[in-house]
């Protein structure tokens, strides 16, 4: 054989193989992306989009009135934080948070939902589940809130039969950048 078939030989091989592996990036980058658990995708900082509260009835609303914000966090050490406020709530008179009327009082605590605590994810059955430590509305202290979970993209959607408002609820989760 000569150098030049041998070079030419070589060459071939090379571009072989850069093409097969062009072709698998794309193939590997998803298999990495569908490898990575529930628990993995759901860490990070997520802001509320919707909620959807559904009576026994089987009618909807939302408890807010669409005027909720809100932050739910997740770390990879199994803490996380929910946060939903209402963005009306008026101000207190008296500009002092232990000196309000009943009215202001009730506003504040129809319109503030929030709780921390641990979290674990039931991979099989595609369940989040939050151990309330403690909470705004002290009948979650020390539960369980187990929720449905979805997770496609940036996009987040946990429901649950329990909701705070009563009956159950839907809620729609973005990813914050």
């Amino acid at each position: 054989m000569t150098t030049r078939t041998i070079r030419q030989r070589l060459w071939d091989v090379f571009a072989a193989l850069t093409m097969l592996a062009l072709l698998l990036v794309p193939l590997t980058g998803d298999a990495v992306a569908q490898q990575k658990s529930l628990k993995e995708q759901l860490v990070g900082t997520w802001t509320l989009v919707s909620v959807v509260n559904i009576r026994p009835d089987g009618t909807k609303f939302d408890p807010t009135g669409g005027k909720a914000l809100g932050l739910m966090m997740y770390d990879g050490n199994s803490n996380f934080s929910f946060l939903n406020i209402r963005s009306d709530i008026p101000k207190l008179a008296s500009n002092n948070r232990q000196n309000g009327t009943t009215d202001e009082y009730k506003a504040v605590a129809e319109g503030v939902l929030s709780y921390f605590g641990r979290y674990s994810i039931d991979e099989a059955g595609k369940f989040l589940i939050q151990q309330v430590v403690s909470s705004s509305f002290p009948n979650f202290n020390g539960a369980d809130r187990k929720w449905s979970i979805t997770l496609s993209g940036e996009e987040l959607t946990l429901a649950s039969q329990a909701g705070a408002a009563g009956g159950s609820n839907e809620l729609k989760w973005k990813r914050v950048k």
